[in-house]
Formats: structure tokens, C-alpha cells, sequence
């Protein structure tokens, strides 16, 4: 079966991602297509990037390395939920996605956004480190809103069109991982 991880991508205390992120995944674990699980950046222990030989090479020389890498080649697929921190993503989500590398490859990504503008401009920002991680990132795309999708910038009220969304995201999530399976075989 294909597996797919939902990465919570901000480490911040009291953060909205974590009402968003199982959101994502309530509505992922009433599929039967693929087995889905949550991935909290916060619960693994990822320093700024300390391995002396460069992540290419998947010559890990730290634990903490080898255990993320474990964690990233379990998935075939993965739906990050990602706040908009200045334009751009949090800095532990980028850390984790440069630590490793080809533990990522030839794999399918979404993006489930939230921020002032629903967070877009990360999203944007992931696809170009996706493409260079050779993740197939999909068009697919949540992009929720602090205005119009949180109660009082404090509660997380998706309004009800962003289930379509999702729906859809996890559709080409699931289909993409599935469909990039002979290529990951290959690498093997």
C-alpha cells in the first residue's frame, strides 16, 4: 500500500499548524487508497544541518541524521502543512528537507499552506526545493487563509470549500506516489 507522511513543518510553540495538520490527516485516514501518518517536525531532534560530507553523497555520520533519513525513505509520498514565515518557510522545515536527499527522490508532494495570504509564497518556495530533491510536487494545492479560515486568528475553521481541496491534493498525492513506484523500485 502506498504510504504517505504528512509533514508538519513549523516547530513553533502554540502554532496553528498542528489543528491544520490533523485536519489533513482526519480526512487522509478516511481514504482506503493509501495508509497515512503524521510526521511533526517538532518530536525529531534536527539541529542546523552538522554532517560534514554533503547529503548527495547519503554518508550520514549522526544519528539523529540516520534516524530522519529512516523516517523520510519509509513514505512514498508526502503532504506538507506549511505556515508563511516572511515570504518563505520556517527554517526547521527547510532543514529538514536539505539533511537528507535521496531519500526523498522520485516521490510525489502537496502542500497544505496557511498565513495572511494562505501562505502561498511558501508553497512556491517548496516547489523549488522539491525539484531539486527530485520530489514531483502536484498542482494541487490548500491554501488556507488567517482571515477566512481561523476564527479570531487563533481558531482553525477551514471554510467548507477547503475540503474539495484537499480531497483533490490527496487524490494526485496518492496517484503520483503510486505512479513513481517503478522508479523508486529502480533505485532501490
Amino acid at each position: 500500500m502506498t504510504t504517505i507522511a504528512i509533514i508538519l513543518g513549523s516547530t513553533r510553540p502554540g502554532r496553528q499548524g498542528e489543528a491544520v495538520a490533523h485536519w489533513v490527516l482526519d480526512h487522509a485516514r478516511r481514504r482506503a487508497d493509501a495508509q497515512f501518518d503524521l510526521v511533526d517536525l517538532a518530536r525529531h531532534y534536527l539541529p542546523d544541518i552538522d554532517e560534514p560530507v554533503p547529503p548527495a553523497r547519503g554518508q550520514y555520520t549522526h544519528e539523529h541524521t540516520k534516524a530522519w533519513a529512516a523516517t523520510v525513505a519509509r513514505y512514498d509520498g508526502y503532504v506538507i502543512v506549511t505556515p508563511e514565515y516572511n515570504h518563505s518557510v520556517p527554517g526547521p522545515l527547510k532543514n529538514a528537507l536539505d539533511r537528507v536527499y535521496a531519500e526523498w527522490n522520485n516521490k510525489a508532494a502537496g502542500f497544505v499552506s496557511y498565513g495572511w495570504n494562505g501562505g502561498v509564497r511558501a508553497a512556491e518556495q517548496l516547489r523549488l526545493v522539491m525539484g531539486s530533491l527530485q520530489v514531483a510536487d502536484v498542482t494541487a494545492q490548500v491554501a488556507l487563509n488567517m482571515a477566512t479560515d481561523f476564527r479570531n486568528v487563533t481558531e482553525f475553521a477551514p471554510a467548507d470549500y477547503q475540503t474539495g481541496s484537499l480531497t483533490t491534493l490527496l487524490d494526485q498525492v496518492v496517484a503520483w506516489s503510486a505512479a513513481l513506484a517503478p522508479l523508486r523500485a529502480t533505485t532501490a
